[in-house]
């Protein structure tokens, strides 16, 4: 049985940008990622906001990354992977570029 659409969960595209003296991987990134919104949001929180990261939109020579999220916790996305300050004892700055509800408008980003 399917679900009708206005049950469905509404979702948002969230790019970021990873700035550092090195590249990164993509499961470095992602490990990183996930530790950080396991800090902040905790278990519940991170059940609430499902985030999600679409590996096919990972550029690794711009280290730009997109992460799928409920609509509601965007901001809450944003201040956890904000505070990340470092990924493999590498200090790094990450900052948000855009958000967007459609994956077609934000590949015109990376």
């Amino acid at each position: 049985m399917k679900l009708k659409p206005s049950l469905k969960q509404k979702k948002r595209y969230v790019l970021f940008e990873i700035q550092a003296a090195k590249a990164f991987s993509l499961p470095d990134v992602a490990e990183a990622i996930e530790a950080s919104l396991q800090r902040f949001l905790g278990e519940l929180g991170l059940a609430k906001a499902s985030p999600m990261l679409v590996k096919e939109k990972w550029n690794e020579k711009k280290q730009r990354l997109v992460i799928k999220v409920n609509h509601d916790y965007v901001d809450e996305l944003k201040s956890a992977i904000i505070l990340n300050k470092k990924i493999k004892n590498t200090p790094v700055l990450i900052r948000s570029i855009v958000v967007s509800g459609t994956l077609k408008k934000i590949s015109s980003y990376l």
